[in-house]
């Protein structure tokens, strides 16, 4: 699996990569494409957190979303599917839904990177806080239903955000902490579709989910953006 990856960035990065600690937060539309992209650049060491199994509702988006993974919890069926891609990787499973109070110290220094891929605003706007204040590396994914166009979606910061409702929110949540309004976020300049429920099709969160795998692979190597 490696051969393709040490031609293109050498061995020596590839070390840093397959070292690397990451945590995922949400294995939904978003988060399951970014944990099948972390996986086969050569991330072994993801720690991952869904409380969540899959249901019919997510064929339509989820990548480990299948007939055999229906009624399954989210986090064992993708700690499976790693072992299939690269059996030395080292899957942690979080079975819980996130809170505010977990965000401490303690817990977000564990890692070098956190990726939020959770639907859960004031999660975010905590993690937010938490690795401003304890300089971890976060990216955060923001809205991606009722927008039909991925070449719309782009790594910005939280504060250079705009015409999406949920990036307006936490950033209302975190007026005045100018740190944590430097997050870097995946979000789309699109303006989404206004309607009650929220649709989407595979697209969007498919490559919401690589932009967020690929900051981290271009962080650690340092690449800059082209």
């Amino acid at each position: 699996m490696n051969e393709r990856i040490i031609d293109y960035i050498g061995e020596e990065n590839f070390r840093k990569i397959a070292n690397a600690k990451v945590l995922l937060i949400g294995l939904g539309g978003v988060g399951g494409y970014t944990f099948e992209a972390l996986v086969r650049s050569g991330i072994k060491f993801i720690t991952v957190i869904d409380f969540d199994t899959f249901e019919n509702s997510n064929f339509n988006r989820q990548i480990y979303a299948t007939i055999d993974s229906l009624n399954k919890n989210k986090a064992q069926i993708v700690a499976l599917r790693a072992l299939k891609i690269n059996p030395e990787a080292k899957i942690t499973c979080l079975d819980k839904k996130l809170c505010e109070n977990d965000i401490t110290k303690e817990f977000v220094t564990e890692y070098d990177y956190i990726l939020d891929a959770c639907d859960d605003t004031l999660v975010k706007v905590e993690l937010m806080k938490a690795c401003a204040l304890y300089h971890v590396k976060l990216i955060s994914c923001m809205g991606t239903a009722n927008r039909m166009c991925p070449e719309m979606l782009e790594i910005t910061t939280l504060k250079k955000t705009y015409n999406d409702p949920l990036a307006k929110k936490i950033r209302t949540l975190l007026k005045g902490d100018f740190k944590a309004l430097q997050t870097k976020v995946v979000w789309s300049r699109e303006t989404p579709k206004k309607q009650r429920k929220l649709g989407t099709l595979c697209m969007t969160p498919m490559s919401a989910g690589s932009l967020l795998a690929s900051f981290v692979i271009r962080d650690i190597i340092k690449t800059e953006k082209e």
